[in-house]
């Protein structure tokens, strides 16, 4: 089988048998297929390269081949260039895919980030597993290493912030109050704005402050929020005088009877970054905000206030604890005492 082939197995297997989402299935997908030209690239540069080379009908017995390829091989003629097999896939085709990839350009002429060509090997060595498990010959995995990312700086906001942040909202009208319950769940839930849009008024159980969200990888995780954020909440749905589903709606009177969901007017990630942004620039806070940025200062307000980092992760929903661990640089209160104890002060 050739590789494109297989890309195409592989993907269905990241669906069906591990239960990716649709859109981390398409992204491993074009990572792979970027893989494969890249790789044809430079077999034309360099046809030594391949382990299984196709072959030409030059001699008349190729040819002979190529009329009846029954003869020689189940699969048919091996002389497709468009093409490569697993076994093609060595250290010095992936050490030239490495430096091609460094040298890569986006539509805006920048290199690749590094970030980004880690997510092309992660797609690389995941593939490269499942040809193992096939019992597939081809590159071990293993030698697939990835680049040192450095990951940026975590932006968040101080409890002082946040209030500011809820106090520049207007809460005499429904917007207001609409406004008010959303920042107040994204900062006491550590909801990701993906999964704040989602919630429909059922979805939340207001008494119990608790709640059920599905998160990356089709993971549920429970949800925990605050008494006042409940009670903003409870305030908003109590405002409103329509029933439909989305506990979060846009202001648009547009009707459509047809659509009974209320779909139609559930707010989208988009208006929700806006919505934080307006309340930010009102609140005279400079940095950049963004419901991302409420994510954060709600895992680091957890660990600073002595949370263990483990339940942090629980509750953020990270698969692995060495995500969560990008917050504890700023909330180590150890080094805080440290510094405070034994560094001098200046008069």
């Amino acid at each position: 089988m050739y590789i494109t082939e297989l890309i195409g197995d592989y993907v269905e297997h990241l669906e069906v048998e591990r239960g990716r989402s649709k859109k981390t299935a398409e992204n491993y997908e074009r990572y792979l297929l970027r893989f494969r030209d890249i790789a044809l690239d430079i077999f034309d540069q360099d046809p030594k390269l391949r382990i299984h080379a196709p072959t030409t009908a030059s001699s008349n017995t190729d040819q002979a081949s190529a009329q009846n390829p029954t003869e020689n091989s189940p699969e048919g003629p091996d002389d497709d260039t468009s093409d490569f097999k697993p076994i093609d896939i060595t250290p010095e085709l992936l050490r030239k895919y490495r430096l091609q990839l460094n040298r890569e350009v986006d539509r805006y002429g920048e290199n690749l980030q590094t970030i980004t060509q880690a997510y092309h090997l992660i797609a690389l060595r995941g593939f490269l597993k499942y040809l193992a498990k096939r019992s597939i010959d081809s590159l071990d995995a293993n030698l697939v290493e990835l680049p040192h990312v450095i990951r940026k700086q975590v932006t968040f906001l101080h409890y002082d912030e946040v209030q500011r942040l809820l106090d520049s909202i207007d809460t005499d009208t429904e917007t207001g109050l609409r406004d008010r319950a959303i920042i107040e769940l994204l900062f006491s839930g550590g909801l990701r704005v993906s999964e704040l849009v989602k919630l429909n008024r059922d979805s939340i159980n207001l008494d119990r402050r608790e709640f059920i969200v599905r998160g990356k990888g089709s993971k549920d995780r429970p949800i925990f929020i605050s008494e006042a954020a409940a009670d903003w909440v409870q305030n908003y749905l109590n405002a409103r005088t329509d029933s439909l589903a989305p506990l979060f709606l846009n202001n648009s009177r547009n009707l459509q009877p047809v659509d009974t969901s209320g779909n139609y007017r559930r707010l989208t990630p988009r208006s929700i970054e806006r919505i934080v942004q307006k309340y930010a620039k009102m609140a005279g806070i400079t940095k950049h905000v963004s419901p991302h940025t409420l994510r954060h200062s709600f895992a680091t307000d957890l660990l600073m206030n002595g949370a263990d980092i483990r339940s942090v992760q629980t509750m953020l929903g990270h698969a692995d604890i060495s995500t969560t661990q990008i917050y504890t640089h700023v909330t180590d209160q150890h080094l805080k005492e440290v510094h405070e104890k034994f560094h001098s002060e200046t008069e």
